[in-house]
């Protein structure tokens, strides 16, 4: 469940939350690293052409620390940050924030907690205020934690009838065994019905903490002016949060689970272990994934299964590089008396391509996107800020952002027929699929 704020903005920042830079963006992009006083990193690009800032901080943990028996605990505890701080309630805190033309989002995932944050140049100082309390000092008021536990407990109620979250969560159970990524990070009604206030201090405490930020800012903002503001905003910070979970050793089978659901339409997803993001083979995979899989309809796995077959509407595969777990994966969705056809043709090409490879225009193809596509990721101060903040959080450098397209167009033939060896494996290929095939069953544990 993602608790990002979408209200409407008002005055001036309505007609700048969207700003957009000018083509030729990516090029322009001129990373500066700065240490505060305090001691925090951070990387910013000024814009000074416009009165905006944004602000991007990730934490590192996000719901893979949820104690154990309190899982859903990060999520509601990140849902309730808006909900008043300070001398503030909910109500106060959003006028606040209509006040100043300011917007705060704050979204939690497995591996990470995000704030972000959108401000005017001249009201920096009272909107980094009013964030400061919402991260140092929430109120976990027993109205609001009453109110967002329901809205929480309702979309558990809600993915219970929804094949592709009952497909998640079995093949997140199947991969990933006793890690707390094994479940779904809004918990479960039980373990968040019994969640206490005590509980969300403690989370609040043991995730949001100075040894495990990385941040982003773009816009207009000098570097001394950022680092006031980081110091000013983060000082006062716990120095330490929660030890961080281990990471998951993934081992699979070929073979099929089937989760039975009464639905006309099955829904599998598919994969195994993956390859890490720091691995040299990395880039040839993220080119071979799009050839394969990943590309829309232009992908080898959308012209075998639906296009020659119309045994689908949609399938695509992805690489899923986690904190802590690397996985190859895929998604598809068939009538229930094909969905055993469209699997077979998926191992089919799963086999071929680990073999053979893709054609030299495929790879051409794939490599011509991937290389067009990026510079159109840089279209906003806001983008850019969440680009450097996963950047940092993926241990990556500021040249990357330059050198990127250059790795991209290295990618060779005989890097793809070497890593597709080691990216598609047959032997770990597994299926999880939700509803009523006809013609499958389970495979037994091996």
């Amino acid at each position: 469940m993602k608790h990002l704020i979408t209200r409407t903005l008002t005055g001036a920042l309505a007609g700048i939350a969207t700003y957009l830079l000018p083509v030729g963006a990516m090029a322009d992009v001129d990373i500066q690293e700065i240490t505060t006083e305090a001691g925090f990193q951070a990387w910013l690009v000024e814009e000074p052409t416009i009165p905006f800032v944004s602000l991007e901080l990730r934490f590192e943990g996000g719901a893979s620390l949820d104690p154990e028996g309190k899982r859903g605990v990060t999520n509601l505890m990140v849902g309730l940050l808006e909900e008043g701080s300070g001398d503030l309630d909910a109500r106060g805190f959003a006028e606040a924030q209509e006040a100043l033309a300011a917007s705060f989002g704050y979204d939690v995932s497995d591996d990470s907690i995000s704030v972000s944050a959108r401000f005017l140049t001249e009201n920096q100082t009272e909107a980094m205020a009013l964030l400061r309390e919402s991260l140092i000092n929430p109120r976990f008021d027993q109205d609001a934690i009453d109110r967002v536990r329901a809205q929480v407990i309702s979309s558990i109620r809600s993915d219970a009838t929804d094949p592709d979250t009952i497909a998640r969560k079995a093949a997140s159970a199947k991969l990933y065994g006793d890690h707390p990524y094994a479940t779904m990070i809004d918990g479960t009604e039980d373990s968040v019905t019994a969640l206490t206030r005590d509980d969300l201090i403690a989370a609040h405490k043991g995730t949001i903490a100075k040894d495990r930020i990385y941040i982003g800012a773009a816009g207009d903002i000098t570097a001394e002016e950022l680092s006031k503001l980081i110091d000013a905003l983060l000082a006062d910070l716990p120095e330490t949060g929660l030890p961080l979970p281990q990471d998951v050793d993934i081992t699979t089978t070929a073979g099929i689970t089937v989760v039975p659901f009464d639905v006309p339409q099955s829904v599998a997803l598919f994969g195994h272990r993956g390859i890490p993001r720091d691995d040299p083979d990395f880039f040839p995979a993220f080119v071979l994934n799009h050839a394969f899989g990943g590309g829309g309809f232009e992908s080898r796995l959308m012209t075998e299964v639906r296009e020659k077959r119309g045994l689908t509407y949609g399938i695509y595969s992805y690489i899923l590089n986690k904190r802590h777990a690397d996985l190859m994966m895929g998604r598809v969705a068939s009538a229930n008396d094909r969905i055993a056809e469209a699997i077979d043709v998926i191992k089919a090409e799963w086999a071929e391509v680990a073999e053979n490879g893709i054609s030299e225009e495929a790879l051409e193809e794939a490599k011509t996107y991937l290389t067009g596509a990026y510079p159109l990721r840089f279209d906003s101060n806001a983008a850019i800020a969440d680009i450097m903040v996963g950047m940092q959080f993926m241990g990556l450098t500021p040249e990357y952002i330059t050198s990127r397209n250059d790795r991209v167009d290295a990618v060779t033939m005989d890097d793809i027929k070497r890593v597709a060896k080691r990216l598609l494996l047959t032997d770990e290929l597994h299926f999880v699929v939700v509803g009523q095939p006809e013609g499958l069953e389970s495979t037994p544990s091996q």
